[in-house]
């Protein structure tokens, strides 16, 4: 089954691009794998603080998760699976990429404000060309009637 990975943060661009996943994923059978990356300098103290810290951080994806994931279930019938992983998120995109054939689809949100699309759609769309599968980036300012039409 070919899959649409898309990334988890808390970006407001993040919406559509789960948006986009659901409903492309509904309309060509195919899966959605949700990722989400743990910046490592949310650890840079003590072993204990750092590990509660990590749990909190997983605790507050997992809820994030939830909510689209019920989305995902009640209205596009797709069952998401989700990934955390801690580390630099560009890094932790193409490594998933890599280790998962299924991924045919990488789908990204732009962001909206006047410093640029977001740090993700920069870095990765420099890098475009050598990618083994696809981007797709949705623009942060579709509505979701725009994005129902064209999925």
């Amino acid at each position: 089954m070919r899959k649409f990975l898309v990334v988890l943060d808390d970006s407001r661009e993040c919406l559509n691009a789960m948006r986009f996943a659901a409903l492309r994923a509904a309309h060509t059978g195919a899966g959605v794998t949700i990722l989400s990356v743990i910046p490592p300098e949310e650890f840079q103290h003590w072993i204990g603080v750092a590990d509660i810290m990590r749990a909190e951080a997983r605790e507050r994806i997992e809820a994030h998760f939830e909510v689209f994931a019920k989305w995902m279930r009640d209205r596009q019938g797709i069952e998401p699976e989700l990934v955390i992983r801690e580390g630099e998120p560009v890094t932790e995109i193409l490594a998933l990429i890599r280790e998962n054939p299924q991924i045919g689809v990488l789908v990204l949100g732009a962001g909206t404000d006047k410093s640029g699309p977001g740090p993700l759609v920069t870095q990765l769309s420099k890098t475009s060309g050598n990618l083994p599968i696809p981007i797709t980036i949705v623009p942060g300012e579709l509505s979701k009637e725009r994005l129902e039409a064209i999925t």
